[in-house]
């Protein structure tokens, strides 16, 4: 049996992720790429890794006529449009099996109901990518508590938390094409755990219905002098004049619709944490019962003093986001992995196979951009955003932040000198 082909539209750090997870995926290939810049290189990496041949291709409608499934791993900003190429592609004759976008899925909601409608209106399976969602480390913990569960009630608390010190690209940086800062860049993925984490066994992602959200942004390193020139210069983005936020943090409130009963989610981000790499922490507390996560509790240390520091080419060879290359390092062996990305693109894989979505779809998608947006409209307006209410929920449909709109300066709070 041949292998299934997926294309990437998008060559920048996940879709290099992304490749380097497909050599733990059986029964899918790399088949094609197109991408502004990047296309030859990720060529070359999939070649290296032993994922596919992956030819590039001059547009996103011949690379649709060539592979089984696209997944859109290109910046936020061009979402819509590479969506609207998609679906021409369909009405032309491509036969795709599936659609892939990964997260978030929108900037703003009205930009992930018209993602919706797209997906929609190809009629092909489709799947939302939200990697942490797919974790080893939280499915097992959902399942080795399964039975807790049952006996004594369902996680009342969960908490999780993503950091880093920074992205990788300048765009990311750019509240006016990103959608924002770091709630809209990593929010997503911890509003997403403690939904899932707080979900009842057995139960879809959606089943507990949010119905508050209160939340805080601010700029608390990356709007000081010298740190803003420090960006200016390597991105080419001016925080004095259009800031985003480096911190979130906010609490969502759910109601189990059988039982009433509330939980709630905590969720905190930045792109402050300069220490090992990047670090995940989720955990979740139910009664007489809990589980803990940290991505930094590797089973692998190693140390690198000031003479050998120089032999040291890159510092994310040991891991995302690192920022050290010297000191006690953490290392994690297979990142693609320990992350979900394996899992995510083996889900989809699969579903695509029998026509059915990804565990997680654009709906799904949908889901997660309203509760990014409460938070920032919570922030901006200081208050709880009750959304049980109608004129709420209709105001978020066509809400864009004031950080999004490059107006950050109104609420983020930049030191001059």
């Amino acid at each position: 049996m041949s292998n299934f082909k997926l294309g990437f539209v998008g060559a920048g750090f996940i879709a290099r992720f992304q490749a380097k997870a497909l050599q733990g995926v059986r029964g899918a290939e790399l088949a094609g790429v197109y991408a502004l810049k990047g296309s030859q290189e990720l060529s070359y990496l999939a070649k290296k890794l032993g994922v596919g041949e992956c030819k590039v291709y001059r547009s996103v409608k011949e690379l649709c006529k060539n592979v089984d499934a696209v997944a859109i791993f290109a910046p936020n900003y061009a979402r819509l449009e590479i969506m609207n190429k998609i679906a021409e592609a369909v009405k032309e004759g491509a036969e795709l099996k599936g659609i892939i976008c990964e997260k978030p899925l929108g900037r703003t909601v009205k930009e992930a109901i018209e993602l919706v409608k797209i997906a929609r209106s190809t009629g092909l399976p489709n799947a939302y990518f939200e990697n942490q969602l797919h974790m080893k480390a939280i499915k097992a913990q959902k399942e080795q508590l399964r039975t807790v569960e049952e006996k004594m009630g369902p996680i009342a608390l969960a908490r999780s938390s993503e950091e880093h010190s920074g992205p990788h690209e300048g765009w990311f940086w750019d509240p006016t094409r990103q959608g924002g800062g770091v709630l809209c860049d990593m929010g997503c993925h911890s509003i997403a755990c403690c939904w899932y984490i707080l979900t009842p066994h057995g139960k879809p992602v959606t089943y507990l219905k949010p119905i508050t959200v209160s939340a805080e942004v601010g700029l608390l390193k990356w709007g000081l002098p010298r740190w803003r020139k420090d960006l200016f210069n390597r991105t080419g983005v001016d925080y004095s004049k259009t800031p985003a936020e480096d911190f979130a943090t906010g609490i969502i409130t759910f109601q189990n619709p059988k039982t009433g009963q509330i939980v709630k989610g905590q969720f905190t981000n930045s792109w402050m944490y300069d220490k090992q790499g990047l670090r995940l922490m989720m955990d979740g507390l139910g009664p007489g019962y809990a589980f803990e996560f940290n991505s930094l509790l590797s089973s692998l240390q190693v140390f690198i003093g000031d003479t050998a520091a120089e032999a040291i080419a890159d510092a994310e060879s040991a891991l995302e986001k690192s920022t050290a290359t010297r000191g006690l390092l953490i290392v994690e062996p297979n990142e693609a992995d320990l992350y979900g990305y394996v899992d995510e693109l083996t889900d989809a894989v699969n579903s695509f196979k029998k026509g059915k979505d990804g565990f997680l779809n654009f709906e799904y998608g949908l889901e997660i951009t309203k509760l990014c947006q409460a938070s920032y409209m919570s922030a901006e307006q200081k208050k709880v955003i009750d959304l049980r209410d109608r004129n709420t929920l209709k105001e978020l449909e066509n809400y864009v932040s004031l950080i999004a709109q490059g107006k950050g300066r109104e609420i983020l709070p930049i030191i001059e000198n």
